[in-house]
């Protein structure tokens, strides 16, 4: 019995550094580099979401996982009782650009952007109100989706409109992507004080997706495939918007990154609103009318041709009114 308590206190005494040899060290026995990396390491917080505009400009926003800053706006033309288009057009522009628009917030949404609608069914929106809720977002940008109409049914291409300069790399960014994957005519950038442009405190451009009164371009507008492919390029445009580079500047391309040229512009700022200058012009024209027939022998006032002719030429093609 006395051999067995013997043998068990041996055993105890063996074991016990093992054991003490294979436990953590005291704080104490700890290197200082081990004590520096410890104390980092507790006072680390959980790192939060970086919500990074850096991110957002050079288009990587959506591989980096996080949200960009920026807003889009989006503003389908027309809707309602207004189809768009000129008289006698057989597809409704509001139909359009809706579709666009829809597939436009998807594509975005995707990408990690924060989207509002002006309008997310067929009703009515005011240009004013348009405006009004593009400028309550003070870090947005405003894209307003058009489809153009003439009475030539040979008018083609694709445009893009804008008003200010903060305006222009926007524009350019995304005619870039737009015209280049559109099987049909670069009509080019063009500046113009529109409504919903020149109202705008924020940056803003309108694009013009093609004419539905050309046959083949409208049946391209109908096509669920080519509506879509109108959303990726427009959304490749804003990615991309601060890759806009003038022709003169320095190139330095990365890996990660494309260069977009500013595009050139024509400069319609000058152009009347159809909205405001026809009844201007009708108003002036009538005056001039009536200060002719007084002046006019009752000879010359049976022949007056000249005035009918232009009437007709006028109710034959009316003005387009694009922005609304």
């Amino acid at each position: 019995m006395l051999r067995h308590f013997y043998l068990l206190s041996f055993l105890i005494g063996t074991l016990a550094p093992v054991k003490s040899s294979c436990a953590l060290p005291p704080p104490s026995d700890l290197s200082a580099g081990e004590k520096r990396y410890t104390a980092k390491a507790r006072a680390t917080p959980t790192p939060a979401p970086v919500y990074a505009t850096a991110l957002v400009e050079s288009g990587g926003a959506g591989e980096q996982g996080t949200r960009p800053s920026t807003i889009v706006v989006i503003d389908p033309g027309h809707g309602g009782f207004d189809r768009g288009g000129i008289p006698g057009q057989r597809v409704a522009e509001k139909t359009m650009t809706l579709d666009v628009a829809q597939r436009l917030k998807v594509v975005l949404t995707a990408y990690g952007y924060r989207v509002v609608m002006t309008r997310d069914s067929d009703v009515f929106v005011p240009l004013g109100t348009r405006v009004a809720i593009a400028n309550s977002y003070r870090n947005a940008i405003f894209i307003c989706i058009h489809f153009n109409a003439a009475p030539r049914g040979s008018a083609n291409g694709v445009e893009t409109y804008f008003y200010s300069s903060q305006s222009l790399p926007l524009a350019s960014a995304i005619h870039y992507y737009v015209a280049g994957g559109a099987p049909t005519p670069n009509r080019g950038v063009r500046r113009r004080g529109y409504f919903v442009l020149r109202r705008t405190t924020n940056p803003a451009v309108l694009v013009e997706c093609g004419f539905l009164t050309n046959p083949t371009e409208a049946q391209y507008a109908q096509s669920a495939a080519y509506q879509q492919k109108l959303a990726e390029e427009i959304a490749r445009g804003i990615r991309n918007r601060s890759s806009v580079v003038r022709a003169s500047a320095p190139i330095r391309l990365t890996a990660d990154s494309e260069t977009v040229p500013l595009q050139p512009f024509i400069d319609q700022t000058r152009v009347r609103d159809p909205d405001t200058s026809r009844s201007r012009h009708s108003s002036k024209k009538s005056s001039r009318s009536k200060s002719s027939t007084r002046k006019k022998s009752p000879k010359k006032q049976s022949s007056g041709s000249d005035d009918t002719a232009a009437n007709a030429r006028m109710k034959k093609s009316p003005p387009k009114q694009t922005e609304d």
